[in-house]
């Protein structure tokens, strides 16, 4: 799943203006302009259409954590921007939203993907741990739709 894609999917769930995602960016530590954002929210095929970096979405994500969240009272946890993954993907949604397994496994649950705590927690583990289970780009899409139904319960 690209970073576009994760960005889009986010800003319709929480019907989030153009300028509300560049403050997001801004606010992770990303200089961008709200035409820089309109093409990053573009089509692939379109005209314009400029791929979303590692960085950036380290940043929109980070921004979005900040936003719901407000600052941490501790460190906060850093990851390297160098390259994002699904499984870092959905540990900062689930931060920015504030879910717990059960909270996942409802989101997941009404968009019909049966999952157990134990899978859930594989997710959120260390790639080097046994357990570790890489998140998919299907599961992630229904993650996101089940935010989608959560956050925007008339859409479809």
């Amino acid at each position: 799943m690209t970073n576009n894609e994760v960005m889009k999917s986010v800003r319709y769930t929480l019907e989030i203006k153009n300028k509300e995602v560049v403050d997001l960016i801004q606010a992770g530590g990303v200089e961008l302009s709200v035409l820089d954002v309109v093409a990053l929210l573009k089509n692939e095929d379109e005209e314009g259409y400029t791929n979303c970096s590692d960085r950036t979405i380290h940043a929109f994500l980070d921004g979005l954590i900040l936003k719901r969240r407000g600052p941490s009272d501790g460190p906060a946890k850093q990851f390297s921007t160098s390259s994002i993954d699904n499984n870092t993907i959905l540990r900062k949604l689930r931060i920015a939203f504030e879910m717990r397994d059960t909270d996942m496994i409802e989101t997941l649950y009404n968009v019909g993907l049966n999952i157990s705590k134990s899978e859930i927690s594989a997710l959120f583990r260390a790639p080097t741990h046994k357990h570790y289970m890489k998140c998919g780009d299907q599961f992630l899409r229904n993650f996101l739709k089940g935010l989608t139904h959560r956050y925007r319960p008339t859409s479809e």
